[in-house]
């Protein structure tokens, strides 16, 4: 809700970004093929070998790479301006709440552990919408044109591949269990280190 709330215009934006910025990335890999095999090859074999079209293909190339580069650069940007103002935003929510709550509060929490609420936690949010969330978008951009390349490419590369992948995802689902646990422990001590430094 923090996330789109006010923010839906500068989402859009990034959304199209990324999938420009990753289009651009696979796009580019695979012109590469083209400009060895249809431009620079040729050349190797002319006795007077005229490099007009592998300048022009070069410079497609370059266009190409350029699009991507700028479309990258205004999704983190945007990115981080989301990121920063959801951040404000939860802050200033928890600030007013906290001027409702009962002294009993306070004197039964320690005040670096609320201070650890306010800096770590939130910012640990703050960098997964601004590095976290568009990494899984660019992933699965990545993965779909990447695996579609890989099919008009060659076929039982692309098989192998995708067994190779599963297999990968089955450790990173195994790792990924035991990683978020030990998250929620780190900053749980992280809190209570706060609060024995603050007391």
């Amino acid at each position: 809700g923090y996330i789109f709330s006010g923010n839906k215009t500068r989402l859009a934006i990034v959304f199209i970004c990324i999938i420009i910025s990753t289009l651009a990335g696979v796009a580019g890999s695979m012109f590469t093929k083209t400009l060895i095999d249809d431009y620079i090859s040729p050349l190797l074999t002319q006795q007077s070998p005229s490099f007009e079209k592998l300048l022009t293909a070069l410079s497609t190339m370059a266009i190409i790479y350029f699009v991507g580069v700028l479309a990258n650069y205004t999704y983190q940007r945007t990115m981080s301006l989301v990121g920063q103002k959801v951040q404000k935003s939860i802050r200033d929510k928890m600030f007013s709440h906290m001027q409702s709550l009962p002294i009993k509060y306070f004197d039964t929490h320690l005040h670096g552990d609320i201070m650890s609420h306010y800096t770590n936690d939130i910012d640990t949010l703050r960098q997964m919408i601004t590095q976290s969330l568009p990494q899984v978008i660019t992933s699965l951009v990545t993965i779909i044109s990447v695996f579609f390349a890989m099919l008009y490419m060659n076929l039982f590369l692309t098989a192998v591949v995708i067994i190779m992948v599963f297999l990968i995802l089955h450790i990173i689902k195994k790792i990924g269990g035991n990683s978020a646990k030990y998250f929620m422990s780190q900053q749980k001590d992280l809190g209570n280190v706060n609060g024995y430094i603050e007391e």
